[in-house]
């Protein structure tokens, strides 16, 4: 796996650029996987993801890929789970500090970022891993994000608080409260 995880990264600026038209494929498709439900799609969307993410890049299916702002080099490799670049420990040779027979995931990154042209993106802070979607489908995730639906649907905007009736207040007899 290690092998073609490199491999990934040496060729990602054409597997961005598929990556980018299967995109636009599945945004397409949101019609049908709305009414056959995003519900009944999430598992064989998951083991397909698996299979296909997990051979190319070693993924871990932590369900907010990063992949086409990484240069093609899965952060979630890094033995620190580090998703905003590398450590500081990284090896003269560009190895990991801690698995030292391996490439940094983010020395890869950069690499991968130089063959995308893409130097901007890598550059973007990638929000800390949420593991409440750990194991789910980040491609059917980008679909409801692009279309706004789910938990990326607009929020209704807030009703004002009511007000409350005011009570008419009785009529204070003269001279009531006055300093004699």
């Amino acid at each position: 796996m290690y092998a073609v995880r490199l491999w990934s990264v040496r060729h990602a600026k054409g597997l961005n650029r598929f990556y980018k038209a299967f995109e636009r494929v599945m945004v397409a498709l949101h019609p049908v996987w709305n009414k056959i439900g995003y519900d009944k799609v999430e598992e064989p969307f998951q083991v397909l993801e698996k299979v296909t993410k997990g051979f190319l890049f070693d993924c871990q299916m932590c369900g907010q890929c990063a992949l086409s702002s990484t240069g093609m080099s899965c952060p979630m490799n890094c033995p620190k789970t580090l998703r905003n670049g590398p450590c500081g420990g990284v090896r003269p040779n560009g190895h990991c500090e801690v698995k030292p027979e391996m490439k940094c995931v983010w020395v890869q990154g950069w690499n991968g970022a130089a063959q995308m042209g893409d130097f901007e993106k890598i550059k973007d802070v990638q929000l800390q891993v949420d593991n409440k979607l750990k194991g789910r489908s980040s491609w059917l995730r980008v679909v409801r994000m692009e279309k706004k639906i789910g938990e990326f649907a607009p929020k209704p905007p807030k009703a004002p608080p009511a007000k409350k009736p005011e009570v008419a207040k009785p009529a204070s007899p003269a001279g009531e409260g006055k300093a004699a």
